[in-house]
């Protein structure tokens, strides 16, 4: 660079400051400017502001809906772990149909929700519907991840695309109800239905839930709950025979008592199945030996509730904690008639009450099949028929009996006279020993015996019981009319009022009535038979001519009319036979053949002479002492 490039740059530098000096701002000046900036600034601050409150404004909106959906996933996962995404969802259902079966399954809880039995109407001609309703409760419990699970209250996908599968013949069907937990693990309920029975199998598939379900689980708990509804007639009388049954792993069949308003049990054995059952129809939950234990409880509900009892029943079902697992069930959803439930072999035939021991035996092998013979022979329908049929053969066959017993009640009748000579000669009361081996003899001699005209009574009582039992509880009897009576498993009411009345109801039944004035004339009869022991016991005759028909209107009043018309019937033949007996004999050579009887000499029976030789020989032996 040369001196005059110096120069040149001095100078401008020189003009520049100068330039400067003279321009400068007066401090108002600054001061002005300084003020036109921070209300630049201000405003600028002030827009920023809105801007941001109209975002944090948005942003508050967002979050308040974002917050919500969070929190109640939250509050579902926290209550339901890895099932959360079950918990809330619309219902959905699908039909299983055969033959005989219309199944519906509800989505919730994946359980059955209700069954109708197609063959069946009820008394008012509606469908049989076994359970049906929200009130409805199938499912297990368990722990998982320390919550406690309910299946009844969550819901299963279900695999299929349809709605309602009809099945029918041999054909067969199967559904997959799946409650989902994440990661291939699944509670999965698999229906299969065939197309000609009463049975719904029912398997529970547990798919990697081991590490789910608590690990020292060792017990799933069940609940099985419904309201049984009325089918019959006769609120009381159905009542009577609803209840819970159950059957022990040793095969011994028991129930709850149906006649009490409130029963439960529980049960700390192993059971193979437990049965809901009202008076013709049963729902049974079968499962072998997983059903560990059990907690039964049943409760009467209100006439005209359209109910008869709640049932309710809390299972244990062993768990053996393995990757996948699966537990066999089944349902029996049908009729409880006799043959019908004999072929499941299951032992469901003792849902039928036949009675215990010689009652039940009497049934099962005399009534039953003479029944169901007369059934096939004269037609099912002609149920007022068949009954007079087999009350008439039953008759027959006790006639020989019955004959004997007449003749041994006309025998101590003819011997009345010399008993009441042998009761002037010992009138003393401490003489009534006396008296009683004197009579006991007299009878020996002619051939009498008192206990002749109870043995029959003894022989006929295992057969009236069994008819007691059998009438009620018999399913071909139900919606069979017969003259009058529309029902015959039920009563047959020809006169009713608004209320009750107790001991009879709001009605009188017709064959009731009949039934107790055949057994009046019927006791009539035979008290002049046993006219002795009704001298001696008049309150005794009193109560059996009279008191006993009373109490049979009380007592049958609601009961089947079929079991009434047998016992009319059964009454108005013994009047007829007692009538052909009382003919037949002659008391006069009777009497004579009975003085006969008293020349000869008496016969010992064998245990007799047993006896005497016995007493001979200790005599014997006690002399040589």
């Amino acid at each position: 660079m040369n001196k005059n490039n110096i120069i040149g740059l001095v100078l401008i530098g020189a003009i520049l400051l100068v330039f400067s000096y003279l321009n400068k701002p007066s401090q108002e000046e600054i001061v002005r400017q300084n003020n036109i900036r921070d209300s630049i600034a201000q405003v600028v601050k002030e827009q920023q502001a809105v801007e941001a409150a109209e975002k944090q404004a948005n942003a508050v909106v967002a979050d308040t809906v974002a917050t919500s959906d969070i929190s109640a996933n939250a509050a579902l996962v926290d209550k339901y772990g890895v099932f959360a995404n079950n918990a809330e969802r619309e219902n959905n259902f699908i039909t299983l149909e055969n033959d005989k079966l219309i199944v519906k399954i509800s989505s919730k809880g994946g359980r059955v929700y209700s069954v109708q039995l197609k063959e069946f109407t009820t008394y008012s001609k509606d469908p049989v519907i076994l359970f049906d309703g929200d009130n409805t409760v199938f499912g297990f419990d368990f722990f998982a991840n320390n919550r406690l699970i309910s299946t009844n209250d969550l819901y299963f996908d279900v695999e299929s695309d349809k709605q309602s599968i009809v099945v029918s013949g041999q054909d067969s069907t199967s559904v997959s109800l799946k409650l989902n937990a994440g990661e291939g693990r699944y509670i999965e309920y698999l229906y299969s239905l065939k197309g000609n029975g009463y049975n719904l199998d029912f398997n529970v598939n547990l798919v990697k839930m081991n590490n789910i379900i608590t690990g020292n689980n060792t017990m799933l708990d069940l609940t099985w709950q419904f309201d049984s509804p009325q089918q019959e007639k006769g609120h009381k009388n159905e009542n009577t025979y609803t209840t819970i049954a159950y059957r022990h792993s040793d095969g011994e069949v028991d129930e709850l008592s149906g006649r009490s308003k409130d029963a439960s049990e529980e049960i700390t054995t192993k059971l193979q199945w437990i049965a809901f059952k009202d008076q013709f129809f049963s729902s049974i939950l079968v499962a072998d030996d997983n059903l560990s234990s059990a907690k039964l409880t049943s409760t009467a509900l209100e006439d005209g509730s359209g109910y008869i009892k709640r049932f309710n029943a809390e299972m244990g079902i062993a768990y053996n904690g393995s990757e996948n697992s699966s537990i066999p069930f089944h349902y029996y959803f049908g009729p409880n008639k006799f043959k019908t439930l004999e072929k499941q072999d299951k032992a469901f035939e003792e849902l039928v009450p036949l009675g215990w021991g010689i009652f039940g035996w009497v049934n099962r092998y005399v009534v039953i099949p003479v029944f169901n013979v007369l059934g096939d022979w004269v037609g099912i329908g002609s149920m007022g028929l068949i009954i007079l049929i087999l009350t008439i053969l039953i008759k027959l066959v006790l006639f020989p009996l019955t004959y004997k017993s007449y003749q041994s009640s006309a025998k101590m009748r003819v011997l009345k006279p010399e008993v009441e000579e042998i009761s002037k000669k010992f009138p003393k009361k401490e003489d009534a020993m006396k008296k009683q081996q004197a009579t006991m003899a007299l009878y020996k001699k002619a051939g009498a015996s008192p206990m002749g005209g109870c043995v029959p009574l003894l022989v006929q009582m295992p057969i009236i019981i069994a008819m007691f039992r059998f009438f009620p509880s018999a399913f071909e009897l139900r919606q069979k009319s017969f003259l009058w009576a529309d029902d015959l498993s039920s009563y047959d009411a020809i006169i009713t009022w608004a209320h009750d009345i107790p001991l009879i109801g709001n009605h009188l039944s017709l064959f009731t009535i009949l039934m107790a004035v055949a057994l009046f004339f019927s006791t009539k009869l035979s008290n002049t038979q046993m006219s002795d022991a009704n001298a001696q016991m008049p309150g005794m005759k009193f109560m059996m001519t009279w008191g006993m028909p009373v109490m049979m209107i009380f007592w049958f009043n609601d009961y089947a009319a079929g079991l009434s018309y047998y016992y009319f019937l059964s009454n108005l033949i013994t009047i007829g036979q007692t009538m052909i007996f009382r003919s037949s004999i002659d008391e006069d050579k009777l009497l004579k053949k009975l003085q006969e009887n008293k020349k000869k000499p008496v016969k010992k029976s064998k245990f007799q002479a047993r006896m005497e030789e016995v007493a001979k020989q200790r005599m014997a032996t006690q002399k040589r002492k």
